[in-house]
């Protein structure tokens, strides 16, 4: 083998060696990103990209977010608002989840979507607080006559939010909707 190509192949192996250790950050290799030994939880737990570990339960989500965020989504349905300010709200929401994880919208039906929302995305950051009262049994958000809003994902970045209005049906003509 020549010179060149053993130089070339060990560069090629370092390569991939760094990629790997990159995308695997709770290699043995990164052990200052670690969780402390005294952090220990119940296999199966996640870790984020730096090892650290991640928020388990709807408390922990809400604990590790910013407040003014969890806040802000407080006022989805409050009395002193009107439909159309919900779903403003929930564009809104949409716009800084975007900004915040992986610049693309959540994706899925209503309960996915909310889930998402809630804290159960790659960042475990929640930015509607997992006990919201908009949230039904089904882990869906509803607008203020309970029906569960409807989401239409336009593409990765553009996703209208539609409210069924006080008659609870969809597609007629009280729904209020927000986005393009």
């Amino acid at each position: 083998m020549s010179r060149t190509r053993a130089v070339f192949l060990v560069a090629l192996l370092v390569f991939v060696a760094t990629w790997w250790m990159l995308r695997h950050p709770t290699h043995p290799a990164f052990p200052a990103e670690r969780a402390p030994a005294g952090a220990a939880r119940a296999p199966g737990e996640i870790t984020g990209p730096s090892g650290a570990l991640l928020p388990a339960t709807p408390q922990e989500v809400i604990a590790a977010t910013p407040a003014g965020i969890l806040r802000y989504a407080d006022e989805l349905n409050a009395p002193n608002r009107t439909a159309r300010d919900d779903v403003q709200l929930l564009v809104s929401l949409l716009q800084l989840y975007r900004r915040t994880t992986s610049g693309t919208n959540p994706v899925g039906d209503n309960a996915e979507i909310t889930a998402a929302l809630t804290g159960r995305n790659r960042l475990c950051y929640a930015f509607i607080s997992p006990e919201n009262p908009a949230i039904n049994a089904a882990g869906e958000l509803c607008d203020r006559w309970g029906t569960p809003f409807f989401f239409h994902q336009i593409s990765g970045t553009v996703m209208q939010v539609r409210s069924a209005g006080p008659d609870r049906q969809h597609w007629t003509a009280d729904d209020v909707a927000a986005g393009p």
